[in-house]
């Protein structure tokens, strides 16, 4: 067999293959993909320009990837980088994780896809698991992430219309300012024109007293909130708010849908971002890390007391066929999050992230904001987030701007505490660096850190 350019994302894949012990005995060996071109970044960038449909909502950084690894990406010249990413908490479980890669391939060689009027060995298994451990009797797979605030929302009008007899010309959903919508998960607020169509009505995010006023509307089925507002800026709300949406939801018979595709999974420190008030939505969307960034799955938990209403079906939000890859995927990457504790993880490193990046307050940066290993730093007014990001890929940390002086910082959280220690020297240094009088404060720092060092050689210090 022949492979020529464009086979390096292959070459590594055999190279795993190789590791499991050769599940595919017809692929070709490493030795014959290895002559794959190398091309620079430039010619990665030109290419896409020039052939592809522009799809980038920020503008990208201008290094072409092309392998990735735990918590490190490479470029096409062999430069390595933290990825504090995680292409939005796909990755939760680190680039390419080997039992998740393993528990892929293996279903690929045996069955990816059933047509929908035949049951899937594997179906029923993932569902059974992922209803036991969320607690929920039932799933729902949707078509993609991005589906899944819209099929949530037409699940609770249709258990609004049966239940609650309100109208189908009068169901109305309530949705926090910042939540994400829309084919890219963009925040929504009161200023887009019109943000989104139907029946809908905005509310300040953290506002309960907003929220209580809205929710008593007689004709409103649903609140639609986001236990942390990821793409607004990483908003985490006062202690309380989530156990009072909780509360108001049940006291006006209101249907709480939680959408944890970025903040679920093991990303805030929990097993989901609800979990840190020990509250339950009746609605609960996931995505993103559930296939451990190897394949998009998506999908609903909810009761059987709105499952059980017939759903449309010719509704496009929903899937139709039977996915065994899908699920067998999400099976272990599941399974992994629990295993290897990577929620516990997120939540100590993330803890020591804050705590060292809170030391430079009044310096460079206004504010730390965040949970587990999802954060933020709000940077001084004369700071561009931009402008840092670029700084910070030169020294080896992709991060991502929020908007012009906010920088979301969240690595997969499969970080040890080494890495963690060396990704907050580069991110402070590049911060001191940025601020007009942190140049003396960064000297000082590193000669401190050069003489701890020499008494401690393991201990990691700033």
């Amino acid at each position: 067999m022949s492979l020529s350019r464009g086979s390096c994302t292959l070459r590594a894949a055999v190279s795993k293959l190789n590791s499991f012990g050769k599940i595919f005995e017809g692929l070709p060996s490493n030795s014959s993909l290895v002559s794959c071109r190398q091309i620079s970044s430039q010619e990665v960038f030109e290419r896409e320009l020039e052939h592809g449909y522009e799809t980038h909502r920020f503008q990208p950084l201008e290094n072409g990837i092309n392998r990735s690894s735990g918590v490190f990406v490479w470029d096409t010249e062999g430069r390595r980088y933290y990825d504090f990413v995680s292409s939005d908490s796909m990755v939760n479980h680190g680039h390419c994780h080997p039992r998740i890669f393993k528990a892929m391939v293996e279903q690929a060689a045996k069955l990816t896809y059933s047509s929908q009027p035949f049951y899937s060995d594997v179906t029923g298994e993932f569902e059974e698991h992922v209803t036991q451990l969320f607690k929920y009797d039932k799933w729902l797979p949707t078509v993609t992430e991005m589906a899944g605030v819209k099929a949530a929302c037409k699940l609770a009008k249709n258990w609004g219309h049966a239940v609650k007899e309100i109208e189908s010309s009068k169901l109305k959903i309530v949705l926090a300012e910042g939540s994400s919508w829309g084919p890219y998960r963009r925040p929504i607020n009161s200023n887009v024109n019109p943000p989104i169509t139907g029946n809908f009505e905005l509310i300040p995010y953290d506002d309960l007293t907003a929220a209580d006023e809205a929710l008593a509307d007689p004709s409103v089925c649903a609140f639609v909130a986001e236990p942390i507002q990821s793409e607004a800026g990483v908003l985490v709300p006062k202690d309380g708010y989530l156990k009072g949406v909780r509360e108001l939801c049940t006291k006006h018979n209101v249907l709480w849908i939680a959408d944890e595709v970025q903040t679920g999974l093991g990303r805030t420190g929990m097993r989901l971002a609800v979990d840190h008030e020990q509250v339950k939505p009746d609605l609960l969307i996931l995505g993103r890390a559930l296939s451990g960034g190897m394949y998009p799955i998506s999908g609903i938990l909810a009761n059987d007391s709105i499952m059980s209403l017939e759903l449309p079906h010719d509704d496009e939000s929903w899937s139709r066929g039977v996915d065994p890859l899908g699920y067998r995927i999400a099976l272990e990457a599941l399974q992994v999050l629990e295993e290897e504790k990577l929620a516990e993880n997120a939540s100590k490193f993330g803890n020591i992230l804050r705590e060292e990046l809170e030391k430079l307050l009044k310096q460079s940066i206004k504010s730390v904001r965040g949970k587990g290993l999802l954060n933020a730093v709000v940077l001084d007014d004369s700071i561009d987030a931009t402008n840092v990001c670029c700084q910070l890929k030169d020294e080896g940390l992709l991060a991502k701007p929020i908007d012009d002086h906010t920088i979301r910082l969240a690595p997969p959280l499969v970080i040890t505490e080494d890495q963690i220690y060396e990704c907050i020297d580069i991110i402070k240094s590049v911060l001191l660096a940025s601020d007009p009088e942190g140049g003396s404060l960064f000297v000082e720092a590193c000669y401190e850190s050069a003489f701890l060092a020499t008494l401690k050689p393991q201990t990691p210090i700033l």
